[in-house]
């Protein structure tokens, strides 16, 4: 299943704009929309009352922001058409290995996996500039004087942009976790390299993934799901460098957006017309990231009673759908939140997640 088909090209179909909720479900709050009728690739997303979808493209105010994020974006769907296709150089790998003597299968291991590791190399710096996309829109969506929701209504287009990142960052993880080829292509690269090191042999892949660049990479392939820690990072890094900010300006939006994805997902009349299976995983896969983005941020978490965020609501929409195409979101909240395990969590909920 190609990325493209959802991320890029997919369409939301559903009548006209729909009212999915209301603001902590209080009658005074701002009303949202979500547009289904138009392609992912389009600015639009959230759309407020009497903004027409025509109208759904960054304004003057987000066009720089949004052209750096979309430049970002646009190079998401290579990466992971590369990841999908990735297959790894395990069959020269296990020549090698078994014949130590042997140079020819020596060389014909390491032909194989250097464009790999290179390829690998890529993933991780297109991480850092997703990281970097991800502060640009989290400054925009959080600055005053606006508050979280206001942003989300006035700048549709970088709420969207905002989903599809989380979006990318889940369907990455997901590729990664369920593809061992990639942390064995690169411990044998590694351990060729500090064995050509020891017998003082200069290898020419060296030049392109130095040692340094070998640390950072092995740390950032070692973790379960890669990209969702980068952004988790990130995130937690953009509040307690931005002091003056309220931290609820940066957890108020993440929230909003996960009550966006829980309605969409639970209300019959709603997903009786997507008429895409992958608009259902596309919100499924948002509304898991900025869980767990909240997880992080906020100091009790998004599994506490106070918590902003319908934890049971969100684990049952995932529960609801086949086991095949939420397993792995199920482990992301599972494996990757800080606060699952806390006391302030209940019983119930750890229930929901066994």
């Amino acid at each position: 299943m190609l990325f493209s088909s959802c991320f890029f090209s997919c369409r939301f179909h559903m009548g006209n704009l729909l009212k999915v909720l209301t603001y902590n479900e209080l009658d005074q709050g701002p009303n949202f929309f979500l547009d289904f009728e138009r392609p992912c690739s389009e600015p639009s997303g959230f759309l407020s009352p009497g903004r027409c979808p025509a109208d759904a493209q960054p304004t003057e105010a987000e066009t720089v922001v949004w052209n750096q994020v979309n430049a970002v974006l646009e190079e998401a769907q290579a990466v992971l058409a590369e990841l999908q296709s990735y297959t790894g150089a395990g069959h020269e790998i296990r020549e090698a290995i078994q014949n130590p003597g042997d140079l020819r299968l020596q060389e014909r291991a390491w032909s194989a996996v250097c464009p790999l590791v290179a390829k690998l190399k890529r993933f991780y710096e297109f991480s850092l500039r997703l990281e970097n996309a991800l502060r640009s829109l989290l400054e925009a969506l959080t600055s005053p004087p606006y508050a979280p929701t206001q942003h989300l209504e006035r700048e549709q287009a970088l709420a969207k942009q905002f989903a599809e990142i989380l979006h990318f960052t889940l369907s990455f993880d997901e590729l990664k976790m369920t593809n061992p080829a990639i942390q064995n292509d690169f411990s044998y690269y590694r351990r060729t390299i500090s064995r050509n090191r020891i017998n003082n042999l200069q290898l020419d892949a060296e030049s392109e993934v130095n040692n340094e660049m070998a640390n950072r990479m092995s740390l950032f392939y070692a973790e379960a799901t890669p990209m969702l820690k980068t952004l988790s990072n990130a995130t937690t890094k953009f509040v307690s460098e931005n002091k003056t900010l309220p931290i609820e300006d940066t957890t108020d939006c993440l929230s909003t957006m996960a009550c966006v994805c829980r309605v969409m997902l639970e209300t019959p009349e709603y997903r009786s017309r997507f008429t895409n299976t992958e608009t259902l995983l596309f919100c499924m896969r948002v509304m898991v990231g900025v869980i767990i983005l909240y997880d992080h941020v906020h100091p009790v978490g998004a599994f506490a009673k106070t918590s902003k965020i319908d934890m049971k609501g969100c684990i049952k929409v995932l529960k609801d759908q086949p086991s095949t195409s939420t397993e792995g979101l199920l482990n992301a909240l599972r494996y990757t939140t800080r606060h699952l395990n806390d006391d302030t969590t209940s019983k119930q909920i750890r229930a929901l997640l066994q």
